[in-house]
């Protein structure tokens, strides 16, 4: 068998598939249909300074091949996940990436502090959130506020720090190498694009908020595409993510640039879909005679 193995700064992952934050909560309920040691990381739902109760109902609703959601970072807080989740998820035999979101810099950096002094693994910044009214979405769509607001969180981010990026700008590549300029230690991308579904018999919005995040197989050539430019235009890291559904589309997302990648709306639609992406990773590593899964990455031929 092929080492799975994935080394992202400095963390070692066990196989590159993480479970993508927002998509598995903090991992309890999918603990009962397999052991989360399944996944190299999981990236944990996206957590603030204080309980959010999230955006008013209905807030999904389904696309051709995908879904729209607007959930709005509907989370128990952060001093409730380390008091009751993160003793439970250090049992897991998994790397912990706490997702972090604020309304203010501040917010970002005081979680960056809180979340240094635990046992987590890594901080990935959520500035990419399209589904809430304040907050997050404005430091992720110019170089310069992804500039600043990482530089602000890297002086009180003692883990290391990967920054989630939104599709929805003009120059993904630009934005990436902001982050790095400022001391990410990795990126990962794409976050949802903005979407909006209307019910033709009420001419309404379908979701409550009106606006909100798309994900799934429909948006995975975009993905392909973003990680590609990003992985030529960086030299840390790159996470891929953005509608992998098939052990098939992990491998063309590793082969565009990711060093490893998340999967979160396979989630819904079929809970295995980790087992049967790894066993299809491992499987096409054999057969191409590859000893590590990070031959795979970069390695398109253009």
């Amino acid at each position: 068998m092929a080492d799975l193995g994935v080394n992202i700064a400095g963390v070692h992952f066990n196989n590159p598939i993480i479970a993508a934050s927002g998509t598995i909560g903090f991992g309890r309920e999918y603990s009962e249909f397999y052991p989360l040691s399944i996944f190299g990381g999981i990236s944990c739902k996206g957590t603030t300074l204080r309980e959010r109760p999230g955006n008013p109902p209905p807030r999904i609703a389904e696309t051709p091949m995908g879904m729209l959601n607007a959930v709005g970072l509907q989370n128990p807080g952060v001093e409730h996940f380390i008091k009751d989740d993160l003793p439970w998820l250090r049992e897991q035999g998994t790397v912990i990436i706490s997702n972090v979101a604020g309304s203010t810099e501040s917010d970002y950096c005081q979680m960056a502090e809180i979340l240094s002094d635990t046992d987590i693994d890594m901080i990935e910044l959520n500035i990419s959130c399209p589904n809430v009214k304040e907050g997050g979405v404005q430091f992720g769509t110019s170089c310069s506020s992804v500039a600043a607001i990482t530089k602000a969180v890297r002086q009180h981010c003692r883990k290391p720090l990967i920054i989630k990026l939104s599709p929805n700008v003009s120059d993904i590549a630009q934005i990436a190498q902001a982050a790095e300029s400022e001391g990410a230690d990795a990126v990962s991308l794409i976050n949802t694009l903005t979407g909006m579904r209307i019910d033709i018999n009420t001419r309404r919005p379908i979701i409550k908020n009106i606006t909100g995040g798309m994900s799934g197989p429909a948006v995975f050539p975009v993905a392909v595409r973003m990680v590609w430019q990003v992985k030529n235009a960086v030299d840390i890291p790159v996470i891929g993510m953005g509608g992998i559904t098939t052990w098939q589309d992990a491998v063309e997302m590793m082969i565009a640039g990711a060093d490893a990648f998340q999967i979160g709306t396979a989630l819904f639609t079929d809970p295995y879909s980790p087992v049967k992406i790894a066993k299809g990773l491992n499987d096409y590593l054999d057969q191409h005679g590859m000893k590590s899964v990070t031959e795979l990455t970069h390695s398109i031929e253009v």
